[in-house]
């Protein structure tokens, strides 16, 4: 039951963000919907709406960039509870920390194995 609510959850994520791309008269690139989609998971944390869906798509719902939203969100409140204004720059940073080396070194090491094409 966990990876079929994963799979919903992250799936209605994925598929809201094509339709918005398809079907909206505007140029709406995915840079766009990206920056949209963190933005929108900040806000949803923020005012209490992210964690519920969290807490029911698991995976699903952290792992899409309104998962990233939200841990930015999560790790600003847990630094102003923590150390006051200066949480607000700290704790954000603190909270997504890991995930942001990560994907630094396995993209580095990438470019390191392959040769690009042109």
């Amino acid at each position: 039951m966990t990876i079929l609510s994963a799979f919903l959850v992250g799936g209605i994520l994925c598929v809201i963000g094509q339709l918005i791309m398809d079907l909206t008269p505007y140029s709406i690139t995915p840079g766009h919907v990206l920056v949209g989609y963190v933005t929108v998971g900040a806000l949803a944390s923020g005012l209490g709406f992210y964690q519920p869906l969290v807490d029911f798509g698991g995976a699903g719902a952290t792992i899409p960039l309104t998962g990233f939203g939200h841990s930015l969100t999560q790790g600003v409140i847990e630094g102003i509870n923590r150390e006051g204004f200066l949480g607000i720059f700290k704790g954000g940073i603190n909270a997504t920390a890991a995930g942001v080396a990560a994907a630094i070194l396995f993209g580095f090491i990438v470019a390191v194995i392959f040769n690009p094409q042109e």
